[in-house]
């Protein structure tokens, strides 16, 4: 997991605005993001939307992204997508996921991730996650591979 206190400065330092679109990290995600003093400056703010109709209606996720199911890439990355627009954000990153113990399939299995990050300027990534360990294992690597993404994003911007 990168440095919150230096992801925090980096994100500042580059005066980017960021939003997240999380469903089975259930919040954990945004609170680490928010964790570091001074995650006012940069942290807009949160949609942690579990079920298909809250991504749906809150995130803006087309019916179209659900064709390959909730935990896909194309819904990871839609509700990256509206994450940012929902809050205006320079960057969003969403996650969704099978954290177990059950919700598992043949195709898909527990520790099965996708985080995703869209940004202003036109990036976009998502990163599927093979995990393993218990359900707070995976919930918390998959949180950290989120601000992962994120911190080589603004690692790899200029300074403001």
């Amino acid at each position: 997991m990168p440095d919150l206190n230096r992801l925090a400065e980096t994100l500042a330092a580059r005066a980017l605005t960021v939003a997240v679109g999380e469903s089975a990290t259930g919040g954990l995600l945004s609170y680490l993001l928010s964790s570091a003093p001074g995650a006012s400056r940069y942290f807009l703010g949160a949609v942690t939307a579990y079920a298909n109709d809250a991504k749906s209606e809150l995130l803006a996720v087309p019916d179209v992204a659900f064709a390959g199911g909730a935990v896909s890439e194309p819904v990871a990355l839609a509700m990256a997508r509206g994450a940012r627009a929902l809050f205006r954000a320079d960057v969003a990153i969403a996650d969704t996921g099978i954290a177990g113990p059950g919700g598992a399939t043949d195709t898909k299995p527990v520790g099965l991730f996708f985080v995703a990050l869209s940004a202003r300027d036109g990036t976009e990534t998502v990163r599927t996650l093979h995990l393993t360990g218990d359900r707070d294992h995976v919930r918390r690597a998959a949180a950290d591979a989120a601000l992962t993404l994120l911190a080589k994003y603004a690692d790899a911007l200029p300074v403001r």
